[in-house]
């Protein structure tokens, strides 16, 4: 299943009879299903073909999930367009898209990468399990607290060419959660691995760990 929303580029608004066309990704040009958002800038749940879900349950050589292209239009904005959008089995997939006001004839396109578990990837760098903390401006914080924003630094870590974003602590903990286990999976399964993620990145932000500059 596949949902997809509309707003502003800001996010405070939902964009109304916003034209969304749904196509396989490669084949944007064939278009699957072409529906308008309504006054909450939605589209209805679409059904939409997938692999089978065992290919998700376990290590396969067959993709687990289906790429699908989601293009925008909508009056007084720029048109905009996501390809890769991964749908999973039983489970359903929720695509927001924010769109500009038009300043031009300008048309931004967004790529979505392969999900961790079955494109490949440079390893991650080894660093130690237990960090030292016990110098002195290391820890600046009394006890561990839920930020909320976390900086992202969009490239390798040694990479200071690479723009940093401010994320909502929340939005990132799910991006996370999305891009690193199926949805598919048991719930305890996908529990165990969030609180992971969680416990993982109140840990960077408690000790101030950063490998650029420690």
């Amino acid at each position: 299943m596949l949902k997809v929303s509309v707003f502003t580029a800001d996010g405070t608004r939902p964009a109304e009879n916003a034209l969304v066309k749904i196509s396989y990704t490669g084949e944007s040009g064939q278009t699957i299903e072409e529906v308008r958002t309504d006054s909450s800038g939605q589209i209805p749940v679409l059904d939409v073909k997938t692999p089978p879900l065992e290919y998700s349950m376990e290590p396969s050589e067959q993709q687990p999930y289906a790429e699908y292209t989601v293009q925008v239009e909508a009056e007084g904005f720029e048109n905009s367009e996501i390809a890769g959008i991964q749908v999973l089995p039983s489970v359903r997939a929720e695509q927001p898209v924010r769109i500009a006001f038009q300043v031009g004839a300008e048309f931004e396109r967004l790529v979505i990468g392969p999900h961790t578990l079955w494109g490949e990837y440079p390893p991650k760098i080894e660093e130690a399990e237990v960090k030292p903390v016990g110098e002195s401006g290391e820890i600046v914080l009394s006890r561990v607290v839920i930020p909320e924003y976390v900086v992202v630094h969009d490239g390798p870590v040694n990479d200071t060419t690479a723009q940093d974003y401010y994320v909502r602590y929340k939005d990132y903990i799910k991006n996370v959660a999305s891009s690193e286990i199926y949805a598919t999976w048991p719930d305890d399964t996908i529990r165990a691995n969030i609180l992971a993620i969680i416990f993982f990145t109140l840990n960077r932000v408690y000790t101030e760990w950063y490998r650029n500059v420690h």
